[in-house]
């Protein structure tokens, strides 16, 4: 018994390190050992007092003071309530903050901000003030590391409820919207870069173990960026509609005209919202064209000559935009955009830009879900039956489902499009009465290929 012993202590301080003086200390030692021995099979109740006489004299003997601190107290947080509730609370925000005076190298500045402001939000301890300035804090000191999704959530959520308040401004939300959801984007890209590396392996059956714990694991991820960013765009709501653009970028168009990143991301917005009708959009999207000739400016100037029924100059610019893009999954969404433009007057043609898009970034869902929904939407044109014509939805089904594999932030609405789709092809009683069970059926529509009927 006495050997385990030793040998649990020795295992425990060797985990991380352990400072030499403090080390000398052999109630410590001991009390690291038992608390250790009682965490590791969350037993937090008999390891509170063990665990506080260490972290209280010994706070740099290791880091399991604080890892398993964390555990310790949030579990006494959850079993108790009025003031002995509150007292392990303040021990908590004490112990994120020496996580980062005794363990600066393992605990970043945005992690300790978040958790900090995470437990007070939790337990209604802090304004939508004091939340906002702690997450803005973190998000502006440490942006790298700022990577939590609820806490990507709050930060945005508060400034808007801080706005509705009238205690900040409208730039100042949209500011923060960009910035927020250009951060998801840009985790969930090496999500994504992970989740299609591994992808042809698990088709293949030869995913290590290892491999299969880091698919699941980007997969998951994946979908909370996308749930979140679902959340902040509805949180965002009627703020971006054109009413409420508009006038605020006529208001500082003469102020930041020479932005180049004010001038994009104004351009951007009033895109995506479909705001190109307004005179504005043409006023920013000229001054972006002489500030930065890009690729995303061609683009725009593509969809304005495209609404004055100029289709030849729109392809032009369109493909000057793609030529001029460089990186592949820039490319890849301007594709996309492009695809999303032309739909309306050529559905062959939008698959074609969606399929490029695919091409540059076999990551971009998005573009899977236009197809998907660019054969939806073909059902009447497609067959001479009415089997014919609902076996279009089997196809539609595939790309849908194809959209949340390679992008899984994107999973919950494609597989609401996905089932959507599935519903209306043809059912069971369709195939059996038919006789079409196993056979082929050929699109002669724009669509073309084909799709096998399902087996009963």
């Amino acid at each position: 018994m006495k050997k385990k012993f030793y040998l649990t202590m020795i295992g425990v301080v060797m985990m991380v390190g352990i400072s030499s003086a403090q080390a000398q200390n052999p109630e410590c030692m001991t009390n690291l050992s038992i608390y250790a021995e009682h965490a590791k099979v969350k037993n937090y109740d008999s390891a509170y007092e063990p665990w506080k006489m260490v972290y209280e004299n010994c706070p740099a003997i290791n880091k399991a003071n604080f890892t398993y601190g964390e555990r310790i107290l949030k579990h006494k947080i959850k079993n108790s309530s009025g003031a002995d509730k509150d007292g392990y609370i303040q021990e908590l925000l004490n112990l994120y903050d020496n996580s980062r005076k005794y363990f600066p190298a393992k605990y970043t500045t945005a992690e300790v901000q978040i958790d900090k402001a995470l437990l007070m939000y939790d337990n209604k301890m802090a304004s939508d003030e004091e939340l906002y300035n702690m997450l803005d804090k973190a998000f502006k000191e440490d942006k790298a590391n700022f990577k939590n999704p609820k806490a990507l959530y709050l930060y945005f959520s508060t400034l808007v409820d801080l706005h509705n308040a009238g205690k900040k401004d409208l730039q100042e939300v949209f500011d923060v919207y960009d910035d927020v959801t250009e951060k998801i984007e840009e985790e969930n890209q090496k999500l994504t870069d992970t989740i299609n590396r591994l992808l042809p392996k698990e088709d293949a059956g030869t995913l290590t173990s290892k491999e299969k714990k880091q698919l699941k694991a980007a997969n998951t991820n994946s979908e909370s960026y996308g749930k979140i960013a679902g959340s902040i765009d509805s949180k965002l709501g009627a703020l971006a509609d054109c009413d409420n653009l508009i006038p605020l970028y006529q208001k500082s168009f003469e102020a930041k005209k020479g932005d180049i990143n004010w001038v994009k991301r104004a351009v951007g917005r009033m895109f995506s919202k479909e705001c190109t009708d307004d005179p504005l959009f043409r006023k920013l999207f000229e001054a972006q064209l002489a500030l930065e000739p890009s690729a995303s400016a061609y683009l725009y100037g593509g969809t304005l000559k495209q609404k004055a029924g100029d289709s030849k100059g729109a392809i032009a610019d369109f493909n000057k935009a793609v030529e001029l893009e460089t990186d592949a999954r820039k490319k890849s969404d301007i594709l996309y955009k492009i695809a999303t433009t032309v739909r309306r007057g050529s559905k062959s043609q939008a698959r074609n830009y969606a399929m490029k898009a695919i091409d540059a970034n076999p990551a971009n869902g998005k573009a899977y879900l236009l197809i998907a929904n660019l054969y939806a939407t073909s059902a009447n044109d497609c067959g001479s039956t009415p089997f014919e014509k609902r076996a279009i939805y089997w196809k539609a089904e595939d790309m849908a489902r194809k959209a949340a594999r390679v992008d899984p932030s994107l999973s919950s609405r494609a597989s609401q499009a996905a089932a959507s789709y599935a519903a209306k092809a043809p059912t069971k009683e369709m195939i059996f009465n038919s006789g079409m069970a196993g056979k082929t059926i050929s699109f002669n529509c724009w669509v073309g290929g084909s799709v096998k009927v399902p087996n009963l």
